[in-house]
């Protein structure tokens, strides 16, 4: 490749000009100067090295973006909409700004910080992070860090999280089914942990407020592992006669139990109510469309590129930054308070009788 020397030497101008006008930095270059090294540029199809502009200027312009994926839950962690739509969110902000993003992902928070460790970025994203997580990334990466959706903050008191209120956001979806007279609601989930279990606590607690007690018997986990699935979605089905309604984790989690009933002749939500949380395109685009929690996730992914490239900056940032929640009715909910002509039990044994079958 050639150099900015040898074409400062073939122009006949200084290696400075040359510089200046590749860079950018050409305001005291005349207009005819610029023209010719712009044209040598074009002719030569010259790549500047961007390796070398950012060594010289001590950074990358490269921020690492570590997502901790699951083993009992994901085999690839980008088909979830919710994460694809948080990477599209935080590469289109930090691209924006001129910087570039590198991807890892890993079930193994040891793996993904002895790799991440080892990288020339200027600051990193964590996405995932449970337990004790926090300390073991602090012990070996002392960049600037911001974390989404992360409620094990111990070791990270100096860094940011980019979170929702996910306990309200449960709150307000269960205090709606009460509304519309459920009170045998079950909440479906894989984990009681972080987000999950914020999100099952706001779902306890609009429980305990209509006055309607707790059962553990209330969880459904479901196992979302491919050679799991089937068996885990045909003992959440045969338990679903006991509610009325189900609320789940995730509008994934809801579309693929509304697509486990139908396939057993239960109408939803004729049979019974299912909610989500995320107000994703599968929610959206499923009929009967799903009545869901909405979170903008792209501005989650935003959010937390912003308040990185304000770090790098030098900036303080809080602790703690909350998006907001709000439902979103569409048609998966049934009024139930004059629903008394025959009960959800008989409506089951009624369908497995005459057109449920396994698969």
């Amino acid at each position: 490749m050639i150099t900015i020397k040898e074409i400062a030497r073939q122009l006949n101008m200084s290696t400075t000009t040359v510089s200046n006008v590749i860079h950018g930095k050409a305001g005291e270059v005349s207009d005819d100067t610029k023209k010719k090294v712009q044209d040598f540029l074009d002719k030569v199809d010259y790549v500047p090295n961007i390796n070398a502009r950012n060594l010289a200027q001590n950074e990358s312009k490269i921020i690492g973006l570590a997502l901790k994926a699951r083993a009992d839950k994901y085999e690839n962690l980008i088909m979830d909409p919710f994460v694809s739509v948080l990477i599209g969110g935080v590469e289109e902000t930090i691209r924006n700004a001129g910087y570039f993003m590198m991807l890892y992902i890993s079930s193994d928070t040891g793996e993904i910080m002895r790799h991440v460790s080892t990288w020339n970025v200027d600051g990193l994203i964590l996405f995932g992070m449970l337990n004790d997580d926090g300390i073991r990334v602090s012990e070996k990466y002392k960049k600037p860090i911001v974390c989404i959706d992360t409620y094990s903050l111990e070791g990270l008191k100096h860094f940011t999280n980019i979170g929702l209120d996910d306990e309200q956001g449960t709150y307000d979806m269960a205090s709606y089914l009460i509304s519309q007279g459920h009170k045998k609601i079950a909440f479906l989930s894989d984990n009681m942990n972080g987000v999950d279990l914020a999100r099952l606590n706001g779902y306890k607690k609009a429980l305990k407020d209509a006055g309607i007690k707790y059962k553990e018997t209330n969880f459904l986990k479901i196992r979302p592992r491919a050679e799991d699935i089937d068996e885990s979605l045909e003992e959440i089905c045969k338990r679903a006669p006991e509610f009325t309604a189900i609320m789940c984790v995730s509008d994934l989690y809801a579309v693929t139990l509304m697509s486990a009933l139908e396939d057993r002749g239960i109408k939803v939500p004729d049979d019974i109510s299912i909610v989500g949380f995320d107000d994703n395109m599968l929610g959206q685009l499923h009929r009967p469309a799903l009545t869901t929690v909405h979170q903008d996730v792209k501005a989650k992914g935003v959010t937390a590129a912003d308040t990185l490239l304000k770090q790098l900056k030098g900036q303080k940032t809080p602790n703690q930054i909350k998006l907001p929640t709000r439902i979103i009715v569409r048609d998966t909910v049934k009024n139930i308070k004059t629903d008394n002509k025959e009960s959800y039990k008989d409506i089951f044994s009624k369908k497995r009788n005459d057109s449920y079958s396994c698969k």
